[in-house]
């Protein structure tokens, strides 16, 4: 079990990364998808403006005139004044509001880089319990959201109170303007603090992408061992691998001593190297290794091979060779084919005698 005083000093491992994001715990930062979406719309706002003040403008010379023509509303006319205020919220409210809630699904996929999970929606009765709440209330985590909650609001009424301080001469300049003349104005002024403003909250977004991606990667920080932990989990036991390692070898060997009766022929270096080789020429073009070793185990095959009649001859450098550049069950090379072919005939001559 890792040791939770252990401190997490290690960075997280890709397998834990991933895993976080399975479970829906990602590195996003709000204050940028708010960032994003007041530049968008304050943008989109100034693009739009005409079509926005030309629709309020025929809603509410509508509504004068029906007030001027009639002595009292009817019953009948709320359904007419109903869809004319829709169609006009639809014209100069829903542009906006489809386009604020795209740009924040836009930075929120952006930052998550595609994530769907729904794991984080998930119940969790801990929620509930007033001491969890009152504890994140005085985390750091809720320390820092508070301050950030305060810098921006503070940020907001300075940037308000130093532009309206240089426009504040204008204001009563425009009792005597025309509506004409004065929604521009006012237009004017607006945008320009909205500028102030987006710039302002671009720096906030940007410190605090930063700083939540510095909290993230400090929550996923790991202790040696837990690294080692994983290691185990994924890469598997160092001791059992070597267990089961030997345990493939062995059945490896077994099934390679079976072969050896079988064999045409099994060279060897004295003591240091033994290779069984099998011919046949129906299935192969060229004379195959069925089994080859090395001390104690060329040993093993040399008297396998003599237990059951199968030819043994020396050949110092031909065993030296097979057995370094010839793989398990594999067609010897074409450069091994005259030495192996030579030492083939020799044994099919003696047994050619040994049947005569």
């Amino acid at each position: 079990m890792p040791d939770s005083s252990e401190e997490k000093t290690e960075k997280a491992t890709p397998k834990k990364r991933q895993d976080q994001r399975k479970e829906g715990n990602i590195f996003q930062s709000k204050e940028v998808v708010i960032a994003a979406s007041l530049i968008v719309c304050f943008t989109a706002f100034r693009f739009l403006y005409n079509i926005i003040e030309s629709t309020l403008k025929d809603l509410i010379k509508w509504f004068i005139g029906l007030v001027g023509t009639q002595n009292m509303f009817r019953e009948s006319d709320l359904p007419q004044m109903f869809i004319r205020a829709l169609i006009a919220f639809a014209i100069g409210a829903l542009p906006m509001l489809f386009i604020a809630g795209f740009i924040g699904i836009l930075a929120g996929v952006a930052q998550t880089k595609g994530l769907v999970t729904f794991k984080s929606l998930k119940p969790k009765f801990s929620r509930l319990n007033p001491l969890s709440g009152l504890k994140n209330m005085v985390s750091i985590k809720g320390f820092i959201e508070l301050l950030k909650s305060i810098i921006k609001i503070t940020i907001l009424f300075v940037i308000i109170y130093l532009s309206l301080q240089d426009d504040i001469t204008m204001l009563p300049k425009m009792i005597d303007m025309s509506v004409e003349e004065s929604v521009p104005a006012i237009g004017s002024m607006i945008w320009n603090v909205s500028l102030k403003i987006m710039i302002a909250f671009v720096f906030v977004a940007g410190f605090d992408y930063m700083y939540q991606r510095w909290d993230y990667e400090k929550k996923l920080r790991m202790t040696k061992q837990e690294i080692k932990e994983e290691y185990k989990m994924t890469e598997g036991d160092p001791k059992i691998k070597g267990q089961i390692k030997q345990k493939q070898q062995q059945m490896s060997r077994q099934r390679m001593m079976q072969s050896v009766p079988e064999a045409d022929v099994v060279i060897r270096n004295p003591t240091h190297y033994a290779v069984a080789l099998k011919y046949v020429s129906s299935k192969n073009k060229a004379p195959m290794v069925i089994a080859k070793g090395e001390d104690s185990l060329a040993l093993r095959i040399i008297e396998v091979a003599i237990d059951n009649d199968v030819p043994v001859i020396e050949n110092k450098p031909l065993a030296r060779a097979l057995y370094a550049e010839v793989d398990l069950d594999t067609e010897i090379p074409m450069e091994f084919y005259n030495p192996v072919a030579e030492v083939l005939a020799y044994v099919y001559r003696m047994k050619e005698k040994e049947w005569y």
